[in-house]
């Protein structure tokens, strides 16, 4: 019989319980009632998977906030700053490392592989030490155990761990490798003693560009993890192919294989001719990434090579990658139109779709009756109306070189734009949005259930931008934001306005620890219909006679963080976003506004994970932002805003986009993502976040002012603006007052002292 498991499930519930309980435990303290919530959830989900008839079912794979970081605390790789408190209050000390507390700046937060999931980057150092703590692994292995569930221990492997690592005294991570197998071992060890046949190991790395230290490194650690009693090792790759670290992953000493054949399916014939016959190939089939249901014609074939060349029990079917980055249950989106929702498949669905695969091999009639059903759904889908428009592909087809430019160079720009805003050296700006308030959110609700009309609501964000507005004049910030009360995400405001999307009720996602997002669905061609934007922009506009940015979320974030629809090339599929979003751009300058941010915080997110297609990638996310900006009137000033992101092998492309003024995220990493600019002269202007929004912390202006200062060892006085990290909507007012005050002070500080000094 073909085996079915999966890699991994979301953690956050179906009505997002995990998030409510994190925060509660946040606002008093109530470990009791997170913890239950917690194990709630991960039986929940077991028992979910059994129920579909998955043969084994991983467990480890939840987490409180990070895997990533789970894997720290589990070896110990704790930065010495948070001991004390991890000694004495385990989860306020776990909870420091994620997310910072008053006294402890928080680890540094990146993007998991070309995902929207943040994980939590571990600091190590030379010389570090390692040792088993508190078994989670195994812990969660017993209680599945005692419920009846077949389980299979997930753990982050030990070369992806340490690559995903930094150091804080530039040491190379992989040199700590001897120190930390040890603790692997002994962890394998106990699980074997406990009775656990199968663990998984996850090396996602497998499937960069890899040196030859970190090949050899991969020899020496599972060559050594294979001494000694341990349970039978699947190695998990995903999120693309193996290429040519296939030799490599094939000669390790492990007992099976999961390979990602949604990404790269035309791996499986290498993968089949040099895998050894004794291991298991677990075949990812399953978009675990995408919501869309699977096509038969792809995966049966796949199925059918991988049991025609090895017997039944050896082939495993499985998801592409853990379902972390997809929604549960899409029995559950009883508003979506009929005909959408049968092309739809959530975590729960690519269970069910696994088992159907499975029994079809097995030759079970239901199974194929079932298969050759979805066949016909999804031929159905290709005729549906507003998959297809005329309108909008001639539009694109007939987009010419001049679409993309400027009117004048950045140079004359920033002239023209100086003469026009007349701001102050170091300007003060903020990334766009401000807190969300419980009338706000309140309103909002009630708005969308029709309980008040559209006036009232009205009221209500008129109200909160006016609060925003004399705010932000009250404490000094040079150019304003309207704070952006109407938007409920940064996405999902814009699809909601825009045809071609599709949006559903519990379609939740994590993003990182308690932050989830509702990714739209585009489903058809995209147009925008009227101004998404302008009114409210307008509106701020006439409170103040300061600037106020016009807010916008760029044509490759939209992409990056919607379900995009597979029937389509990516590129092409940005490039209707970009024409969308380039109508609202010119709206917004015929309503006099001359600050316009065009946010891309998921450009370096999207980086194919081999360097051989960063250049096709990047040459048309490039051209739809330009074209997004394209046309523009000089004395118009373009923003853009990225965040958590690694720079260094994309800087040229960041400057190819000709914006205006770039700010990032940089507080966490105390500014080294600015070495990024020390090699490479920028042209524009850039706001290097000056403190992390996404910690309740609130800095001090000194603070502050020690990372300015920090900043303009790299950057000079007239390319530097001040700005924090990212957006504030996930703040509270008592949070973002201060802060932003403080902010405001340390540039006021440093204008003064620049001034002294060039007098």
């Amino acid at each position: 019989m073909t085996h079915t498991t999966y890699l991994g499930f979301p953690r956050i519930g179906r009505r997002r319980e995990l998030k409510r309980a994190l925060e509660k435990y946040w606002h008093d303290g109530d470990a009791a009632s997170l913890l239950d919530t917690a194990r709630t959830l991960r039986q929940r989900h077991w028992q979910l998977a059994k129920a579909a008839g998955i043969g084994s079912i991983p467990v480890n794979d939840f987490s409180l906030y990070d895997h990533v970081l789970d894997t720290a605390v589990l070896f110990d790789a704790v930065p010495d700053r948070y001991r004390s408190l991890l000694r004495n209050d385990p989860l306020a000390g776990y909870f420091a490392m994620a997310r910072g507390n008053r006294d402890l700046h928080a680890l540094e937060m990146t993007k998991w592989f070309d995902t929207n999931y943040h994980y939590i980057v571990p600091e190590l150092h030379a010389g570090q030490r390692f040792r088993l703590t508190a078994n989670k692994p195994l812990a969660e292995w017993l209680e599945a155990r005692g419920l009846g569930v077949d389980a299979r221990p997930v753990l982050l492997g030990p070369v992806s761990f340490l690559r995903l690592s930094k150091t804080v005294d530039d040491s190379d991570a992989l040199n700590l490798l001897d120190a930390l197998i040890p603790a692997y071992i002994e962890l394998l060890e106990q699980l074997a003693q406990a009775g656990v046949t199968w663990v998984q190991l996850d090396e996602p790395c497998l499937v960069q560009d890899l040196d030859e230290v970190t090949k050899h490194a991969y020899t020496t650690a599972y060559s050594t993890l294979a001494i000694g009693p341990t349970p039978k090792r699947l190695l998990a790759t995903y999120f693309g192919g193996l290429g040519d670290n296939l030799a490599l992953a094939t000669s390790l000493p492990v007992d099976g294989l999961h390979i990602d054949l949604v990404r790269a399916p035309e791996q499986l014939d290498a993968v089949l001719a040099e895998l050894p016959k004794h291991c298991v190939l677990s075949a990812g089939v399953i978009d675990g990434r995408n919501i869309w249901r699977s096509h038969p014609s792809h995966v049966t074939p796949l199925l059918e090579k991988i049991v025609a060349s090895r017997s039944h029990e050896l082939a495993w079917i499985a998801p592409s990658c853990s379902l972390l980055h997809v929604p549960i249950d899409a029995a559950q989106e009883t508003s979506l139109p009929a005909d959408l929702l049968s092309w739809l498949s959530f975590a729960q669905q690519k269970l069910e779709e696994i088992r159907y695969y499975a029994d079809a091999l097995n030759g079970d009639e239901k199974a194929n009756a079932f298969l050759v059903k979805q066949t016909a759904l999804l031929s159905a889908r290709t005729q549906a109306h507003g998959i297809h428009r005329n309108d909008v592909r001639a539009r694109v087809n007939a987009l010419s070189p001049q679409a993309t430019q400027r009117r004048s160079n950045l140079a004359h720009r920033r002239r023209v734009q100086a003469d026009a805003l007349s701001l102050p050296p170091l300007p003060t700006t903020t990334i766009g949005s401000f807190p969300q308030t419980d009338t706000l959110r309140h309103a909002r609700a009630e708005h969308r259930a029709e309980r008040i009309d559209n006036q009232t609501y009205e009221t209500v964000l008129r109200e909160e931008i006016e609060r925003a507005i004399r705010f932000q004049e009250r404490i000094g910030l040079d150019v304003l934001v309207h704070g952006e009360p109407e938007r409920n995400d940064m996405v999902e405001y814009f699809g909601e306005q825009l045809e071609g999307f599709a949006f559903t009720r519990q379609g939740w996602v994590q993003s990182y620890g308690s932050r989830c997002v509702k990714p739209p669905i585009i489903w058809g061609d995209v147009s925008r219909p009227k101004p998404m934007t302008v009114q409210w922009s307008r509106y701020a506009q006439s409170l103040t006679d300061k600037p106020v940015k016009g807010m916008l979320t760029g044509p490759v974030t939209v992409l990056q963080w919607s379900f995009v629809r597979d029937d389509l090339p990516r590129d092409q599929v940005c490039l209707q976003l970009a024409l969308a979003l380039r109508d609202e751009v010119h709206d917004l300058e015929k309503a006099d506004i001359h600050v316009i941010q065009i946010d891309e915080p998921a450009l370096r997110e999207g980086l194919p994970i081999r360097h051989a297609d960063h250049a096709a990638y990047l040459d048309w996310a490039v051209r739809c932002f330009r074209i997004t900006a394209g046309g523009t009137r000089d004395a118009t000033q373009i923003h853009t805003h990225m965040c958590y992101s690694e720079f260094n092998d994309i800087i040229e492309a960041v400057a190819a986009l000709d914006a205006d003024v770039i700010s990032i995220e940089s507080s966490r990493s105390r500014m080294e993502l600015l070495q990024a600019f020390e090699d490479f002269h920028y042209p524009g202007s850039i706001g290097p976040g000056v403190y992390d929004i996404h910690s309740p912390r609130v800095p001090s202006k000194e603070e502050m002012v020690d990372l300015l200062e920090r900043a303009l060892t790299v950057l000079e006085p007239g390319q530097l603006w001040v700005n924090p990290d990212c957006g504030l909507k996930t703040r509270g007012w008592k949070e973002t007052e201060p802060a932003l005050t403080a902010m405001v002070n340390a540039a006021q500080s440093l204008r003064a002292a620049l001034a002294g000094t060039e007098a």
